[in-house]
């Protein structure tokens, strides 16, 4: 109970930290839901354990794949997705955008790292796929970009 104590308050700075609204972490089995309510403190809802695993070929319906001729840009790390650099500030893209090579998409953050994700190919961005201040798991997909 101490352990999870500690962890939500950890979970709660972050959240702080970087004025996220909403934020889902799995922390071993338990996964830790936590949502800002307009000014109060964050409020924490611990979902509990794991069910037991699912039976091959059930589970979440997929999502729908990008078009055959979009390239997709993919997180290569776990971390907390930034639209800018700042909440501030605008954001680095936007659907509908045109690229180039190299420039900067969007930021990661792991373990208090900021790390600027470029694009690997010029193109019009057709889909932003996770929200802004969204944990994403690294391979998943960030940007789709038609060449």
């Amino acid at each position: 109970m101490e352990q999870d104590f500690e962890a939500i308050e950890r979970l709660i700075a972050v959240m702080e930290q970087h004025d996220l609204d909403r934020m889902k972490v799995r922390v071993g089995e338990t996964l830790y839901e936590l949502v800002r309510r307009e000014a109060a403190a964050p409020l924490v809802t611990q979902i509990g354990h794991v069910p037991a695993p699912v039976p091959e070929g059930v589970g979440p319906a997929p999502v729908a794949g990008p078009p055959k001729n979009v390239k997709r840009v993919s997180a290569p790390l776990t971390g907390v997705f930034y639209r800018s650099s700042s909440p501030d500030t605008a954001a680095f893209v936007s659907e509908g955008q045109r690229v180039e090579l190299g420039e900067v998409l969007c930021i990661l953050e792991a373990m208090k790292l900021f790390n600027e994700i470029q694009s690997e190919y010029a193109g019009t961005i057709v889909r932003i796929i996770p929200q802004n201040g969204e944990l994403v798991s690294q391979g998943e997909d960030l940007f789709w970009i038609e060449p």
